[in-house]
């Protein structure tokens, strides 16, 4: 299926109008599609894999900023970050310690969000509401290249739009409450929730970061 170029044009429209940022997500596209993106202004990109991601960064413009919005294992932090411009789902603090080590190799911050856990559903990752205190209580001095910068959470996959609604709710209460502790490299100002599926409502319930991909480039492709 080719970029819907017309969708793509509503949905930034929309976006524009909020002040809201969108992260086109083009995992499992070829890199012509994204050019075709980009070719329409389109420079912030979303990827879920690694190894996909090195290979469209050595083949596309290098003024894109690559969004890592997949769940990142330790060990593969360091090929990503010479070039990242945002690690998403940041779940942990051993994984924080990492991005902060490679980063300090590299000389360069990295832009990290904390993903927290707002929905019913086993397969979600992220901070759950004890271990999200705990950190933004912490001394953050060890992590000096590490910038974090926002929250992001996905809702429960449901079509209880009300369920979605108050999910976000609570990442956005979370998000308020966080923000006001901002210190040296703790400092909130992205709330990344929405996607294809549910994109309006985040809008709806605060979000200042959305991230859409198959409205935009069709359903992906099975990862093999």
């Amino acid at each position: 299926m080719a970029v819907n170029k017309d969708l793509y044009k509503k949905i930034l429209a929309e976006c524009k109008a909020k002040n809201i940022q969108l992260v086109a997500v083009s995992k499992t596209k070829p890199v012509e599609d994204i050019k075709e993106l980009y070719d329409l202004g389109q420079r912030d990109f979303g990827e879920n894999y690694v190894q996909e991601l090195i290979e469209k960064q050595l083949q596309l413009p290098e003024d894109i900023r690559w969004h890592f919005i997949g769940h990142l294992q330790s060990n593969k932090v360091r090929y990503i970050i010479p070039f990242v411009h945002l690690i998403h789902a940041v779940d942990s603090f051993k994984l924080l310690k990492e991005i902060n080590r490679q980063a300090v190799k590299h000389s360069r911050e990295v832009n990290c969000l904390l993903q927290v856990y707002i929905a019913q559903e086993e397969t979600k990752f992220g901070f759950d509401d004890t271990e999200l205190e705990i950190l933004m209580k912490s001394d953050l001095n060890e992590l000096a290249k590490v910038r974090i910068c926002g929250l992001m959470g996905m809702a429960s996959f449901t079509n209880d739009q009300e369920k979605v609604s108050a999910e976000y709710r609570k990442l956005k209460m979370l998000f308020y409450k966080y923000a006001q502790m901002q210190t040296g490299n703790l400092k909130l100002e992205t709330l990344s929730m929405g996607m294809s599926g549910d994109y309006k409502i985040a809008i709806d319930e605060g979000s200042t970061m959305v991230r859409v991909g198959s409205l935009i480039f069709g359903e992906r492709s099975v990862k093999t």
